[in-house]
C-alpha cells in the first residue's frame, strides 16, 4: 500500500521519539511529559459521573453544548473583557491541538506562509505542512527570553505570508509577554495584514504578571483565532476539551471541517467542562501555586550545578542551555536518562534551534524534582569543570 509522499516526510514528533527510550526503564524521573502530575479536581470527575448516570450520553451540536459555549463566554468576559457570542463566535474542539489543526486549515490555501516562532511546539509546522500550507519558522534569541519581535517577523514576511502562530506562556521556553510587548507585535500584524492564530492553553499559569489576550489588543480581535482549553489549568489533559474563538466566517469554516472530521466533542468531557468553569477556579489558584514553587527550585537549582537558566514567566517549563557540556541536546538527553535515569526533552525536538538547550518539565512531585536534581549534578561533573 503506498503511504502519502506528504506524510511520509513528515518526521515523527521529536518527544514521542525520545520517549519510546522510557517505557520499560525502571526508576526513571520523566521530567519530559507536559502533563500536570495533579489529578482532575474532583468536583470536576463527579460532575461528570453524574452526568452519565443521568443519562447524558448523545452527540451534542457540533458546535458543543450551548451551554457550554454559553459558559465560555462568560469566563472570557469576566476574567478579561473579551467578548465572543456564543451562537457564531466560540467552538468547542478536541483539545487546543484539533482547534489549532481545525484553524489552519480554515484559512490557508495551498502554497500561504504561516510563521512559527522557533523554538516551538512540535506540531505546528507538520499540521501547517499537512494542511498545504509552508511553516516558516522565526528564531528567537536567548537573551530576550526567547521571545519573537517585531523585526523578527517583518524579516520573515513576504507576499505569500499569510498568518502567524503565538503560543504564550510558551512551550518549550515558559516565556510570556507583556502588554507593551504584545502592542508591537499587534502593530506588524496590522501592517502586514496578517492573522494572528493565539494559542494561549497556558494562560492561567502565568506568574509574574498579569497574561494579556492577544485579541483584546487594539483591533486585533478580528484578526485573531483565539485558542484555549482545559488540560493544563485545570489538569483535564486525557478529557480532550479545548475551544476556539473568532469571527464568525472563520469559525463557521473551522466549524464546517470539525462536523466532517470529529462531528463534536463527547458530551462528558463538555459537561466536565463547564464545572470547570463554574466552579473550578480555586483548584487551579492552588495548583498555580505549587507549580511556582517548583519553578523557583528548579531554576535555583539549574542555574547552581552550572545549567544556565532564564527564569520562564509561565507554564510549567524549563529551557536551560547545556552547551558548557560540550554535547548535543540529543547526546545529553540520551546520555543523562541512561546514566541517571533522568529523562528530559532534547530542545532540537522544537526546532533546530532549540539545539543546545534541553526541556525540563516541572509539573512533577517536588520530592522527584529534587532527586533528579541530585542526579543532574552527579551527571554534570563529568561535563562541567
Amino acid at each position: 500500500m503506498k503511504i502519502s509522499k506528504l506524510v511520509q516526510d513528515i518526521p515523527p514528533s521529536g518527544i514521542r521519539v525520545f520517549f519510546e527510550l522510557v517505557l520499560g526503564m525502571k526508576d526513571v524521573i520523566s521530567l519530559g511529559v507536559g502533563e500536570p502530575d495533579f489529578v482532575t479536581p474532583w468536583n470536576i470527575r463527579e460532575k461528570a459521573i453524574f452526568s452519565l448516570e443521568e443519562g447524558y450520553t448523545s452527540y451534542t451540536s457540533n458546535k458543543g453544548m450551548i451551554e457550554l459555549r454559553r459558559e465560555i463566554s462568560r469566563y472570557l468576559k469576566n476574567k478579561y473583557g473579551m467578548d465572543y457570542d456564543p451562537e457564531e463566535e466560540i467552538l468547542v474542539t478536541v483539545g487546543v491541538s484539533e482547534g489549532f489543526d481545525l484553524a489552519i486549515r480554515a484559512i490557508t490555501d495551498r502554497g500561504d506562509k504561516v510563521l512559527i516562532q522557533e523554538p516551538t511546539y512540535v506540531s505546528y509546522g507538520p499540521v501547517a505542512t499537512i494542511c498545504g500550507g509552508r511553516p516558516v519558522p522565526v528564531k528567537t534569541e536567548p537573551q530576550n527570553g526567547f521571545k519573537i519581535t517585531p523585526g523578527g517577523i517583518i524579516g520573515a514576511c513576504d507576499k505569500k505570508t499569510k498568518a502567524i502562530v503565538l503560543n504564550y506562556p510558551n512551550n518549550p521556553t515558559g516565556n510570556s509577554y507583556s502588554k507593551k510587548e504584545l502592542k508591537a507585535i499587534a502593530a506588524v500584524v496590522a501592517k502586514k495584514n496578517l492573522t494572528m492564530v493565539s494559542d494561549e492553553i497556558y494562560c492561567d499559569l502565568t506568574y509574574d504578571f498579569d497574561h494579556t489576550p492577544f485579541p483584546t489588543l487594539p483591533g486585533m480581535k478580528q484578526r485573531t483565532i483565539y485558542l484555549n482549553g482545559f488540560s493544563k489549568a485545570f489538569a483535564m489533559t486525557g478529557w480532550r476539551i479545548g475551544y476556539a474563538c473568532g469571527p464568525k466566517d472563520v469559525i463557521a469554516a473551522m466549524t464546517k471541517v470539525h462536523q466532517y472530521t470529529m462531528m463534536c466533542v463527547p458530551i462528558t468531557s463538555q459537561m466536565a467542562a463547564i464545572e470547570a468553569l463554574k466552579n473550578g477556579e480555586r483548584s487551579v489558584a492552588e495548583m498555580k501555586r505549587e507549580y511556582k514553587r517548583r519553578r523557583e527550585f528548579v531554576i535555583s537549582r539549574l542555574n547552581e550545578i552550572g545549567l544556565c537558566c532564564h527564569k520562564p514567566e509561565g507554564a510549567f517549563y524549563a529551557f536551560p542551555s547545556i552547551k558548557k557540556t560540550g554535547l548535543s541536546s540529543l547526546e545529553f538527553s540520551s546520555r543523562l536518562l541512561k546514566q541517571e535515569k533522568v529523562a528530559v526533552v532534547p530542545g532540537t525536538a522544537f526546532g533546530a534551534s532549540g539545539e543546545g538547550y534541553v526541556r525540563i518539565s516541572y509539573a512533577t512531585g517536588f520530592d522527584k524534582l529534587k532527586e533528579a536534581m541530585v542526579r543532574m549534578e552527579r551527571f554534570l561533573k563529568s561535563y562541567i569543570t
